[in-house]
């Protein structure tokens, strides 16, 4: 059943209105357990006023976002720094992958099912109407092996609103955030979707590696795409290639590599044109594009990627 903020927002800009159903849920999740989630708040509210400023038509303030002014003044209290740096710095990672953080914190890794279910039943808010605004329509779930009881990681797909500003999460995703080995294999396609002739930092991943991704929008497992074949050495299945490092898969694999030593070593990148001083080539390329998008949106950034405040112990 609707309530009554979301009817008043039915006719409104659909960045708005989703925008506000997510900030209504963060803000209800974070009262859940304050423990270490204000951080997730924070990272958050940064990354989707970054993505407020930098719409076509029209340009979102975090005031026209937020919209409730009592809401507006408690926020800007509590995360100063999102609402002053949103218009400088570059958010590392789109809003649902704080909002996915802050899930698997409350439920618990292990509880796969219930993190799932829960991130769906948001999506099918926020896509009422068709609406795609701020939406991730996958989500990843990785373990170092099938034994059931290993350690997940979970990501989701960008949760981004046109091209420019997937194409510029996904960079400052590659030079902030993502493990290595990740940003390797994506940098190796991006941003041209051609793989480079000087630079090959594609991995596989052993065969006992679970990584499945889910439809947060039909529900059910999905098969990899041609773009996640490509990088991961996955078994394409999908004859489908979506933007190099748009997928759900390049955030959970991140995390697991971040985490499971023996499963990194196993992927270590075997083209001899993986070296430093090609990888650095790589990664001058991406940041050359990155700046020249930037500047084509008249963003004025100041060479920082935003990290939230730390909470006050």
């Amino acid at each position: 059943m609707e309530t009554g903020e979301e009817e008043l927002l039915e006719d409104e800009d659909p960045f708005r209105r989703n925008a506000q159903i997510i900030i209504e849920e963060m803000v209800e999740l974070n009262t859940i357990s304050s423990e270490h989630t204000t951080l997730y708040v924070d990272e958050f509210l940064h990354s989707i006023f970054f993505l407020g400023k930098i719409k076509n038509s029209p340009k979102y303030t975090p005031q026209m976002i937020v919209g409730d002014d009592e809401m507006y003044d408690a926020l800007k209290e509590d995360y100063p720094r999102a609402f002053e740096l949103y218009s400088s710095q570059l958010p590392k990672r789109s809003p649902l992958s704080c909002v996915l953080d802050m899930i698997v914190h409350l439920e618990g890794q292990q509880n796969e099912d219930l993190i799932i279910k829960r991130l769906q039943q948001l999506i099918c808010r926020l896509k009422e109407d068709k609406r795609d605004e701020l939406v991730s329509s996958t989500i990843c779930v990785s373990q170092k092996s099938n034994i059931p009881n290993s350690d997940r990681y979970y990501g989701v797909s960008m949760s981004t609103s046109g091209r420019e500003a997937g194409q510029i999460v996904i960079a400052a995703s590659c030079l902030s955030i993502w493990d290595d080995y990740v940003a390797g294999a994506v940098m190796t396609y991006y941003p041209e979707w051609v793989k480079k002739k000087y630079f090959d930092g594609t991995i596989k991943l052993s065969e006992d590696v679970r990584c499945q991704a889910f439809s947060l929008c039909k529900g059910g497992p999905m098969l990899p795409c041609i773009s996640c074949a490509n990088l991961f050495g996955l078994m394409k299945s999908e004859n489908k290639e979506w933007a190099y490092g748009n997928c759900a898969e390049a955030e959970s694999l991140s995390n697991l590599l971040k985490q499971e030593e023996n499963v990194k070593k196993k992927a270590r990148p075997t083209s001899t044109l993986w070296t430093e001083k090609n990888r650095q080539r790589a990664t001058e390329r991406v940041m050359k594009y990155l700046r020249r998008t930037l500047l084509s949106i008249e963003f004025q950034w100041d060479d920082n990627f935003y990290t939230p405040q730390m909470e006050d112990i």
